[in-house]
């Protein structure tokens, strides 16, 4: 059964000390029927839809196609969906990989040890390829250090549930979190001495892209810091031997980055810190829909890098397959980027492309495109759409990706053309994740484009 509806948006309902996320349709005449369970201490609510919703609630300004002013900052995305930190306590004890370099010096001094101790314990859980996960593993500290931490830290925020092998050598990592929820990890082993570990941000998303299989699920929660970081660390751990370094980070998992921006950046502070992980900032690539003040904040805060998931030339086409357009247009978007980029000495966003076919890859499309990213330092990465349960969009085919490639290089612009890698595991992108019976809406379809999805089912 297709659900049809205008927009989906999440929020926080307060109950008690538990903050608890839903969907919210964006119709007037929207009811939802809500199914609870629980896990553990922590309570979530889902919502089912009436099938009948398919127009834009009242409420909503209609949007125009040409003015390019800034949404309305009563209506933030943030009211809905704030970035708290709601993953189950490890009891008294403290997540060592949740803090930065400095909070762990800071907390190591607290219990009356001097600081050169929290340089040996924060190499230990990331440099000189130890990885340690208990207490035992460590060498070379004291005994009553050593005891200090089995009392009040903790090492793991991840438990591995399985590793699966696509043919092509790419691994998703399945982790099952502390409450029993389970986020999914990809490393993609590349024959030119590069590695990426590509990681979660989200349990589930809310965005709600109409392509992205991830989408289907909803947000459940965000990962904190620790359960971010904790991906990388493990994928460096489990196959450094088996497919080399790991040299890369992207941040294009299960979830949308910048809606847990706290962590996020925080997570990425800790990856590129020089005594540890020691990634470089340009190979730690942190990918958005769009969120545009959380962008802002990421590119004051950090020198990380940035890719922005496109995927249209217009706000119609955008608006469908990208709900957070509605809410943060196109124009203003790529206003942001350019007026941001200034102030960025050699640096370049990367945008992202799913190619749709009949949908977003005419030639018009590639024509648009170089219009809009002029002025904008950036790279381009076209990217073959990966089908999945239930999906209404075919991937363009390979000769026509290529010609529209080729209208972009004419154009001037920098292209790369993404191979899809470990989608016979579902580990391509747009694969990840495990919708429930209860999934997010898909959306009204626009008239135009009926055609062209008809002839895909």
């Amino acid at each position: 059964m297709i659900m049809e509806v205008g927009s989906v948006w999440p929020r926080v309902v307060r109950a008690g000390a538990n903050s608890v996320p839903l969907f919210k349709p964006t119709t007037a005449t929207a009811t939802a029927t809500v199914s609870t369970y629980a896990i553990r201490n922590f309570q979530y609510h889902r919502p089912t839809f009436s099938p009948s919703l398919n127009t834009l609630s009242p409420t909503r300004r209609p949007l125009s196609t040409t003015a390019c002013s800034p949404p309305n900052p009563a209506t933030s995305i943030d009211d809905c969906c704030p970035d708290e930190n709601v993953s189950p306590e490890k009891g008294s004890k403290v997540l060592l990989k949740g803090m930065t370099y400095a909070e762990l010096e800071q907390w190591v001094q607290s219990h009356g040890f001097r600081p050169g101790q929290a340089l040996m314990l924060w190499k230990r859980l990331y440099g000189n390829n130890i990885w340690v996960q208990t207490t035992d593993e460590m060498e070379g500290l004291n005994k009553d250090f050593k005891k200090m931490l089995s009392q009040h830290a903790e090492f793991k925020a991840l438990s591995l549930k399985d590793i699966r092998t696509a043919l092509d050598g790419t691994r998703k990592i399945l982790f099952k979190l502390g409450d029993g929820l389970v986020i999914e990890t990809v490393v993609i082993p590349c024959d030119k001495g590069r590695t990426t570990v590509c990681v979660s941000s989200q349990v589930g998303c809310a965005m709600n892209c109409q392509f992205c299989y991830t989408g289907r699920m909803g947000l459940m929660r965000h990962l904190t810091a620790a359960e971010i970081v904790e991906q990388a660390v493990f994928a460096r751990r489990l196959l450094s031997s088996e497919v080399g370094s790991i040299t890369n980070v992207v941040f294009m998992g299960m979830g949308e980055p910048l809606h847990n921006v706290e962590n996020v950046i925080k997570a990425a502070n800790i990856m590129v810190h020089d005594q540890g992980l020691h990634f470089s900032p340009r190979k730690v690539t942190v990918s958005t829909s769009g969120l545009v003040p959380q962008l802002k904040r990421f590119l004051h805060e950090s020198n990380c890098a940035l890719a922005v998931s496109l995927n249209a030339t217009t706000d119609e086409v955008r608006n469908w397959i990208m709900p957070i357009n509605r809410k943060y247009r196109l124009c203003f978007l790529l206003e942001t980027l350019r007026e941001e980029l200034r102030f960025k000495h050699n640096y370049k966003v990367l945008f992202e492309y799913v190619m749709l076919a009949g949908i977003n890859d005419s030639f018009d499309d590639a024509k648009r495109l170089i219009d809009l990213v002029q002025g904008i330092p950036c790279k381009i990465n076209l990217i073959s759409f990966n089908p999945h349960s239930g999906s209404q969009f075919r991937p363009t085919s390979d000769e026509k990706m290529i010609e529209f490639r080729n209208i972009l290089v004419e154009g001037g612009c920098s292209v790369f053309y993404r191979l899809s890698r470990g989608d016979d595991q579902m580990a391509a992108c747009g694969q990840l994740g495990k919708p429930g019976t209860i999934q997010a809406p898909l959306l009204r379809v626009p008239e135009r484009f009926q055609t062209a999805l008809s002839a895909s089912i």
